[in-house]
């Protein structure tokens, strides 16, 4: 079943629930729609799969029921400059459950939809397990993501006032110089991203541990370490090496921790091959077990 749910704003986003029926329902914000041809060879040059939200959503709707949409693309087609805080996130997550008729369920969210995914746990009592991807969920990288995002807001910016315009081109990765590279995208849609993080500076992560009363899991991939450049503002974002300097603390809040092995960066470790053999047998033995 897919239909289009109206938003606070009015804007729609396609939101699919299929799988098992019952009471167990998955949550994915992850999902993309699948692309093909040139834009699908130009995926694979960067190791992503361009039928990532397909596999996700066949991969676990065999067991469990899957509620779906691709949330970030939709935040590209209708970006939220000024409104795109964790709190109204969490709003559209639990109008879209709501929409639904989706009463309790888990969540699994990538990167920034797994921080999330985390603001939404401590606004509702609503979930049955927690999963984060990519972002750790304790001393989180908020501030060095604010400094990367507010570069970001500024390229863009500039690429407006200097006359630039991206053009959609088959780019090598390795070819990329990635301490020099600039972003080429509408303002409105870097923004947004900046008024997140803007929203998440009073948060500390290290305070709302005992209200997550409910199974938890934590992964990132072992070479999951983003050292941006000057254009960026020189910071590094270690997401392996937080999770892992935490770890400790975080199992005696009840997480479990995963990371990765094998050359495991922050896009490898987000494709359907490398989480669902993670992830399944997980929520298979915390919900079902």
């Amino acid at each position: 079943m897919t239909k289009n749910v109206i938003l606070n704003d009015g804007s729609k986003l396609e939101v699919g629930l299929t799988g098992v029926p019952g009471d167990r329902v998955i949550m994915l914000p992850i999902v993309k729609k699948s692309v093909f041809g040139q834009k699908a060879e130009n995926l694979k040059l960067w190791g992503v799969d361009p039928e990532l939200g397909k596999h996700f959503v066949e991969g676990l709707s065999d067991t469990f029921q899957v509620l779906f949409f691709d949330y970030e693309g939709y935040l590209f087609e209708h970006p939220k400059p000024d409104q795109l805080t964790a709190e109204n996130v969490a709003s559209d997550f639990l109008y879209i459950a709501d929409a639904m008729n989706v009463n309790t369920f888990s969540y699994y969210g990538y990167s920034w939809l797994a921080l999330a995914g985390l603001q939404l746990a401590i606004r509702t009592d609503r979930l049955d397990s927690l999963i984060m991807g990519g972002f750790p969920p304790y001393r989180g990288p908020y501030q060095e993501m604010l400094t990367v995002t507010t570069k970001s807001h500024e390229q863009a910016l500039n690429q407006i006032y200097n006359g630039s315009q991206s053009e959609e081109a088959c780019i090598n990765p390795e070819e990329v110089d990635w301490y020099n590279v600039q972003v080429q995208m509408d303002p409105n849609q870097t923004k947004q991203f900046l008024t997140l993080y803007q929203s998440l500076m009073d948060f500390d992560d290290t305070l709302v541990q005992d209200k997550l009363v409910f199974p938890k899991l934590a992964f990132a991939g072992e070479k999951d370490t983003i050292m941006y450049g000057e254009n960026f503002g020189n910071v590094t974002v270690d997401i392996a090496g937080l999770l892992n300097k935490h770890k400790e603390a975080l199992e005696h809040f009840g997480w479990d921790i995963r990371i990765l092995k094998g050359e495991m960066d922050h896009t490898k470790a987000m494709q359907p091959e490398a989480v669902l053999p993670l992830i399944k047998p997980w929520l298979v033995g915390k919900l079902l077990g």
